[in-house]
């Protein structure tokens, strides 16, 4: 604090010896202990004053941040929650278009099914009549000769 020696002390001693007297000097020197108890007392409480603040403003700047690191998480939570959200509609939409995809797919291959079993019934008529059977049966067909087919 501040910068004397021990020679400068001596010398300030013997000083106060001199002006002040024997019986004066420790009642003084008593008081100048005071002084720099309380000086230094004072000192210590603006010290710790200060360090609390700085320590304080370091709290309310790291609680801003984390206040804005948690609105930003927040931000991004809710964009994926929407993100999330228009790929489950996507995904619905989707699933209905396959649905009906389906359902179409179906309808084609019970179409396909009636028309083989509408042309199966008409095989099956054409068949019960001997004249229309011989237009299937290659075997039963008139030869240039005028027999019947190739046995």
């Amino acid at each position: 604090m501040f910068d004397f020696g021990f020679g400068e002390l001596l010398l300030l001693g013997v000083i106060a010896l001199v002006v002040l007297g024997p019986e004066r000097l420790p009642v003084a020197a008593r008081l100048l202990g005071r002084w720099i108890r309380g000086a230094r007392n004072q000192w210590n409480a603006v010290k710790a004053e200060l360090e609390n603040e700085i320590a304080d403003e370091e709290l309310r700047r790291s609680l801003r941040e984390a206040a804005d690191a948690v609105r930003q998480g927040a931000q991004s939570l809710n964009a994926a929650h929407a993100g999330l959200a228009d790929a489950g509609g996507q995904m619905t939409t989707l699933a209905a278009a396959r649905t009906d995809g389906a359902d179409a797919a179906t309808a084609a291959v019970h179409e396909a099914i009636s028309a083989i079993d509408r042309a199966e019934i008409s095989l099956t008529q054409a068949t019960s009549d001997p004249a229309q059977l011989s237009l299937l049966d290659p075997a039963g067909l008139p030869t240039s000769d005028g027999s019947r087919g190739h046995g």
